[in-house]
């Protein structure tokens, strides 16, 4: 018995070695950022990197004073909300549909969905843009969220359909016999039952849209352009500004980090798609 006590002390105390060896090679890149956005120009490309220097704000000062940061952070915190919210409108009652009404297609209908996820955003690039011009939308926040929700509804509706899978059928036949219609069985049944599931999902999506690059660098110029589109401009042909460009990404990741960080219990129940429960 000692000995087995022994093993699984030393198994337990390796686990817990290369669980914070691998929290620190995925934090380093974030840590390293935070560091350089502190240095001059000239220090962040010294060789050996410097570790102890003497910290400057003066890449902040410049970065607020030069661009204007709180039109591209109230860009980004408008297409990302308002994509969310849509998403979470469509995504609610097709997971209904799915889980409760369920047909023999229904199965294909969300693997074909889950799919679309892997097809490259730059093969239905052309033809978004075209539509876009066309319908005078190009280069506004409307035209982001609805590519942002349409580019997340599946993951979206993945994650509410395995929630709303979980819950006991009982409960909803219990309401119709009280004769609650299917508005009443959703708004006043399911969603207070699956509300953290909801919850997590949403905040998954939100920070899936804070995050979107790929279609705010093609779609929008400045007028709907996000906080990624203003980090993206720092990249200018005379090279790149490591420290400056530094700052910008930590301005850019610092909202949405710590909302992560405060609500990661959710968003690891999200990720696993309700399997932790």
């Amino acid at each position: 018995m000692p000995d087995l006590k022994k093993r699984r002390r030393v198994t337990e105390t390796i686990r817990a070695i290369c669980a914070w060896l691998v929290a620190l090679i995925v934090f380093f890149p974030i840590f390293w950022m935070v560091l350089t956005s502190f240095k001059t120009e000239l220090g962040a490309f010294s060789m050996p990197p410097e570790f102890l220097f003497t910290p400057t704000l003066e890449n902040y000062r410049e970065i607020l004073e030069r661009n204007n940061y709180l039109h591209f952070a109230w860009n980004s915190l408008v297409t990302s909300g308002g994509a969310t919210l849509l998403g979470m409108l469509v995504a609610v009652p097709a997971a209904y549909s799915f889980a409760f009404h369920p047909s023999q297609r229904t199965q294909g209908t969300l693997m074909w969905m889950l799919s679309t996820k892997m097809l490259p955003g730059v093969g239905v690039l052309v033809p978004i843009y075209l539509l876009a011009r066309a319908s005078g939308l190009l280069d506004s926040r409307i035209l982001l969220v609805i590519v942002f929700a349409l580019v997340n509804l599946p993951i979206m509706v993945w994650m509410i359909y395995t929630y709303f899978r979980d819950i006991p059928r009982d409960i909803l036949e219990a309401a119709r016999m009280d004769g609650a219609t299917t508005a009443q069985e959703i708004y006043r049944v399911l969603l207070p039952v699956s509300r953290g599931g909801l919850a997590s999902t949403a905040l998954l999506a939100l920070i899936l849209n804070w995050n979107e690059a790929f279609w705010s660098l093609n779609l929008t110029t400045t007028k709907a352009a996000p906080l990624s589109a203003l980090v993206a401009s720092f990249a200018s042909p005379e090279g790149l500004f490591w420290a400056k460009l530094s700052a910008i990404s930590t301005l850019a990741c610092a909202p949405i980090l710590i909302l992560g960080w405060g609500s990661q219990k959710q968003l690891v129940r999200g990720l696993t798609f309700g399997a932790v429960k």
